[in-house]
């Protein structure tokens, strides 16, 4: 099943813009939203993790399934609807060209496609879904399969970017495509620096750091150099928050102004959280999120005291 046969669930981005979102009628602020963030279903981890196998293992999901049918779920019950629903990356667990992919992506396609047609689907490429050292042939098979890689849009005047981090992890075989990005984001940051848009947010796989910009380089983070100037790029751009997965923890921390928020796995936990989603609201003044197991959101809602962030202006 292709994005395309899958229906209007997938609003593919394309010439690295979002479909689902008209950028002139977005691009004025209309007053307080919300939008649901999650990250790493990762069909296959679980097995593959709890055999201590993860390079080969990873032959069945069916908990990663009643995971992401459950975060559907509890997006699908909340009124009002969230402006968008967005996946931090690792949809899936198979790396390009292992056993599997195909059938953890036609899975992975059927669950989302019961997402609220109303609610676009914002999709994050992440290590898995193109290879620790992606290539020009596993970016291709991941924009036929889900849109593009890195892309931005416009919701009710805060501009949203979204960043292929494995560019900064290692773009060995692909340099050529990793300076597109680059040149790409600082056209983008640069409107952003014009303080066009109320506030920009960027949503990427890697986090820039889990909990100080100091903190030692790692496999779940950005290295140093990397992390340095690309939050100083970012701060100097008025970029108000990165919003990340590929933790499977929930992590962050604070650099100058810059909120870096890592959110823990709707799929395998390698800590003590809950699966669950984030629910990030956007006023005209702040950013503000708390995170919420699967099971809590899907009872009862979002809390009282975020909806009244929505009604205050």
């Amino acid at each position: 099943m292709s994005a395309a046969e899958v229906g209007g669930v997938f609003h593919r981005a394309r010439d690295r813009t979002l479909d689902a979102f008209l950028a002139e009628e977005e691009r004025e602020w209309k007053g307080p939203f919300y939008f649901i963030q999650g990250a790493d279903p990762q069909f296959g981890l679980m097995k593959a993790w709890s055999t201590g196998d993860c390079d080969h293992g990873g032959d069945e999901w069916s908990q990663e399934i009643r995971l992401t049918e459950q975060a559907v779920q509890a997006v699908n019950k909340l009124n009002p609807k969230p402006k968008f629903f967005v996946l931090c990356g690792d949809l899936i667990h198979a790396m390009p060209g292992t056993p599997w992919r195909k059938e953890q992506t036609e899975d992975l396609q059927r669950v989302l496609k019961d997402l609220d047609r109303e609610i676009p689907l914002v999709l994050v490429s992440g290590n898995h879904d193109l290879g620790n050292i992606p290539t020009a042939e596993t970016i291709e098979e991941f924009q036929h399969t889900w849109g593009d890689d890195y892309f931005s849009f416009w919701v009710g005047g805060v501009l949203f970017l979204v960043l292929n981090s494995q560019f900064w992890y290692n773009a060995s075989q692909c340099p050529a495509l990793k300076h597109a990005q680059d040149h790409w984001l600082d056209q983008q940051l640069s409107i952003a620096g014009q303080r066009k848009c109320r506030h920009a947010i960027v949503f990427q796989h890697i986090p820039l750091f889990l909990h100080s910009i100091e903190e030692e380089d790692d496999y779940f983070n950005l290295t140093k150099a990397v992390r340095k100037e690309l939050a100083d790029k970012f701060i100097g751009a008025g970029v108000r928050a990165v919003f990340s997965g590929h933790y499977h923890r929930n992590a962050g921390g604070t650099y100058q102004n810059l909120d870096m928020v890592v959110s823990s796995a709707i799929g395998c936990q390698l800590g003590k959280d809950t699966h669950g989603l984030r629910v990030v609201v956007v006023t005209a003044e702040k950013i503000t999120h708390r995170y919420y197991s699967l099971d809590e959101l899907r009872r009862e809602g979002i809390e009282e005291d975020l909806m009244k962030l929505m009604k205050e202006e």
